[in-house]
């Protein structure tokens, strides 16, 4: 895993960005850099890490932004929060109660403030929260709740895709802020992007020269991608998701539509919006400040796979045996 380290004044820089860009549609800049064929230039590693929750929080209610005090403030209690080194953290109450706490603080990387004004990622809807579930969706995840009590680790499909080394929980699509690896790469050329996430290194070809989809019968990991400008904005839409991936409980007819618009020479504003009516009774936005990483993004040695899954599955099959052995 790497270590990313950057300037208070970036984040900063970030902040006075979003504000001026707001939660509408963004608006085409002149001043960023451009290719040589004429594109906004979106190549780089783009840091994607911050405080700033995908939901917000209840107790603020209908309160959409934060002041520079309540930002500070609120960006102070969830490191607190989140720290698994603290004696006062919630994390040191779980332990107390015999809660098992992977890793420590040095192996987290979730950043030291929020990275935009509002009290959410979420824009639409307006109250900062994902939109309630169909009864559909309400059945299904209740049906995986049930099943994962009873099923922690039988086979090595009950265990998550991230355990297994075939995706990163941060790289998405969407990649969203996490514990760590919140880096991602764009390469660029006049007809494909390539979106490469630090989190499993999963590499995303997304073609720009107006082809067919794939037939929708063909299911992807990362879905399959197809992407266009609208003046300086990038837009990818993606669809044919692999239901397998378990992404917040969504089915494979979930369509992600992705915006990429560089605002100056350090921000990338990330928006996407999730359309799933299977899952959700409207579809939802969200939108995630990028900073410019001067640093190199190394490759993810996902280990998890190589040592966590066997002896999970081995745990499973010793209690199995002395299960087998009681009268």
């Amino acid at each position: 895993m790497s270590h990313r380290v950057l300037a208070s004044l970036s984040a900063a820089a970030v902040v006075v960005a979003v504000v001026s860009l707001g939660a509408g549609p963004a608006v085409a800049q002149t001043d960023v850099p451009r290719t040589g064929w004429g594109q906004p230039n979106l190549q780089g590693v783009w840091d994607f890490r911050s405080l700033t929750p995908m939901q917000r929080p209840r107790e603020l209610g209908e309160q959409e932004v934060f002041t520079s005090e309540e930002a500070a403030a609120f960006s102070e209690d969830a490191i607190r929060r989140r720290s698994r080194d603290s004696d006062t953290s919630d994390r040191a109450a779980r332990v107390a109660q015999g809660d098992i706490i992977p890793y420590n603080d040095f192996w987290f990387d979730e950043g030291t403030s929020v990275t935009t004004d509002r009290t959410s990622l979420i824009v639409d809807p307006r109250d900062g929260r994902m939109p309630a579930l169909t009864p559909a969706g309400q059945r299904r995840a209740e049906a995986r709740r049930e099943y994962a009590r009873e099923h922690v680790s039988e086979t090595w499909e009950d265990l998550s895709t991230g355990v297994r080394c075939i995706q990163g929980f941060n790289a998405g699509p969407p990649f969203t802020p996490s514990a760590y690896n919140n880096n991602m790469q764009l390469f660029q050329t006049p007809d494909h992007v390539v979106i490469v996430t630090e989190m499993v290194h999963t590499a995303r070809i997304v073609p720009l020269d107006g082809r067919p989809p794939l037939d929708p019968d063909v299911h992807q990991w990362s879905g399959d991608s197809r992407g266009y400008w609208e003046g300086d904005t990038l837009v990818i839409e993606t669809r044919n998701f692999d239901d397998k991936r378990r992404w917040r409980g969504t089915t494979e007819s979930m369509r992600l539509v992705e915006r990429l618009t560089r605002v100056d020479a350090e921000t990338l504003v990330y928006e996407f919006t999730v359309i799933d009516p299977e899952t959700w009774t409207s579809s939802w936005t969200a939108s995630v400040p990028l900073v410019l990483n001067p640093e190199p993004m190394y490759e993810y040695a996902c280990h998890e796979g190589n040592y966590s899954m066997p002896g999970m599955l081995g745990g499973q099959r010793a209690e199995e045996r002395a299960a087998a052995e009681q009268p």
